[in-house]
């Protein structure tokens, strides 16, 4: 479904602020996986997204998705066959328009586009059939512009828009991030109730070492750029919040470890 090959990417190459964010990471996602990232500050978690959403085009190393090398593909062509929702929840939305025009834009994402009736009935039935399945009562304020929504509601709302085509890769990307706790368990539901239904292959980034280890079936933990651990099947499964945190501190550990021994070899020097 999704293959990664030696992907690589460095920001202001040459310069004083070089930045190697993926060290040529190799992954592959079986049809209908949900691989969860996790990794310290800088490790390349969103950079990994980034580079299979075509935010930017990487330096080596081919993305293959659903059968297609989408490598050299900018953004907007990737759009056909990719989902994402972000962060912030009023990213991936329009605000000053309505919830029923935010969603016929999200039907119509990748497609072409001509003149005619952008908001049909049967749409519109098919809006109200979706968003009551939120449990939020939205679907009797379909014409209410998405900005006067909560971030919860519109985080929802954002993740309904991102599935509405059963996408070939769904990209979570923090979503929970900005949110209440109360809205972030919501949302987390539902994210487990549609990509459950629709089988979708979903890479998701998360900080919550609870979300990491009681959602999906496969954890990989990244720092400097590449992958350090792979977790799958009964190993996965076996994963609780505190084995995490262990994985961090051994992390933190070799660190202090690398940067004594760089100390001692520099003062042999002097």
């Amino acid at each position: 479904m999704l293959e990664i090959q030696g992907v690589a990417k460095t920001f202001n190459s040459g310069t004083p602020n070089e930045v190697r964010s993926l060290c040529g990471v190799s992954l592959e996602l079986a049809a209908g996986s949900w691989v969860i990232i996790i990794g310290t500050n800088g490790s390349g978690k969103s950079t990994l997204l980034n580079a299979v959403a075509g935010t930017f085009l990487v330096d080596e190393g081919t993305i293959r998705l659903a059968g297609r090398e989408v490598t050299r593909w900018p953004e907007h062509a990737r759009a056909e066959l990719i989902g994402r929702v972000f962060q912030n929840p009023f990213s991936g939305t329009s605000p000053s328009l309505t919830i029923e025009e935010n969603l016929s834009l999200a039907a119509l994402r990748g497609r072409g586009r001509g003149l005619g009736w952008g908001l049909k009935q049967s749409l519109v039935g098919r809006m109200r059939d979706e968003v009551s399945r939120l449990n939020m009562g939205l679907e009797n304020r379909l014409e209410s512009a998405i900005g006067s929504l909560s971030g919860g509601q519109r985080q929802a709302l954002t993740l309904l828009m991102a599935t509405w085509l059963r996408p070939e890769l769904l990209l979570l990307d923090e979503h929970t991030a900005a949110l209440d706790p109360k809205s972030a368990d919501l949302v987390i539901a539902l994210t487990e109730q549609v990509v459950a239904r629709d089988q979708l292959t979903t890479l998701m980034v998360t900080h919550s070492m609870h979300q990491a280890a009681s959602l999906g079936d496969r954890l990989i933990m990244m720092h400097r750029g590449q992958i350090i651990h792979d977790f799958q099947g009964a190993e996965k499964r076996r994963l609780r919040p505190d084995d995490l945190l262990a994985r961090f501190e051994e992390v933190r550990r070799a660190e202090q470890l690398d940067e004594s021994a760089a100390e001692m070899l520099a003062e042999q020097y002097i």
